[in-house]
């Protein structure tokens, strides 16, 4: 039984955590990697760690997006798996909220991701083969108090997500969203429980990173196009 086994990726929304753990997983797998970020010399270190490389990206810019993968094009790596990370937010009370921020943390979480997608996709649908995964949060299938605008830009994320696997998944192209439903573990951001009484509280980047490869190799008669991941100490 065979299972998908891309040579060249692209991670969009690149940074220390879960985007790093996936990446040296990939690269363990001996897939070239390729890095976007809105400051891609923050991701030097992890370049040269996997011999990666880095492109600079306004995932909410078409004009950003377009240019990123016809660069990728042009350094010969156009990837046949994209995982689709970033995401931003404007908190506080519903009526107080800033119209302008709110735009641009739908900009940034879900028509970013269309854009990333869409370009992405008319090329894996032309070569036959590929897979575009996207991390969700919590936020995609529960809107919480004071989080309007994280809530509408993961729930319209994931709706693309569904959309997008219904069309996609026929032609041969794995579309995948991935719930986390709880706090990503990283050095400033302190377990939440006391270790001794809940550890294991948050969800480990590696950890996280291992599912994604696991969805990725699954065999085409057997795709999830959803997954959802929390700590076992977190509530439904």
């Amino acid at each position: 039984m065979q299972h998908y086994s891309p040579k060249k990726g692209l991670i969009v929304g690149a940074g220390a955590g879960l985007s790093a753990a996936v990446a040296r997983l990939l690269a363990k797998d001996g897939v070239e990697v390729s890095l976007a970020a809105r400051t891609p010399g923050d991701l030097s270190g992890l370049c040269e760690e996997l011999s990666a490389k880095a492109y600079a990206c306004d995932a909410s810019s078409r004009d950003d997006v377009a240019a990123m993968f016809a660069a990728l094009d042009t350094d010969d790596r156009t990837p046949d798996f994209v995982l689709y990370n970033p995401s931003a937010r404007a908190r506080g009370p519903f009526i107080e909220l800033d119209p302008e921020e709110v735009h641009n943390a739908i900009m940034v979480s879900a028509y970013g991701g269309f854009l990333v997608a869409l370009e992405a996709a008319r090329r894996m649908v032309e070569k036959g083969e590929g897979a575009i995964f996207f991390t969700g949060a919590s936020a995609s299938v529960k809107g919480y108090a004071q989080s309007a605008s994280f809530a509408m830009g993961k729930f319209a994320l994931r709706g693309l997500a569904q959309s997008m696997a219904r069309e996609l998944q026929p032609k041969n192209i794995h579309v995948a969203h991935f719930v986390i439903d709880g706090g990503i573990r990283n050095e400033d951001r302190p377990e939440r429980m006391p270790a001794e009484g809940a550890p294991d509280s948050m969800l480990e980047p590696e950890a996280i990173a291992e599912t994604y490869m696991s969805v990725l190799r699954q065999h085409r008669s057997a795709w999830s196009w959803e997954v959802e991941l929390r700590p076992w100490v977190e509530r439904f």
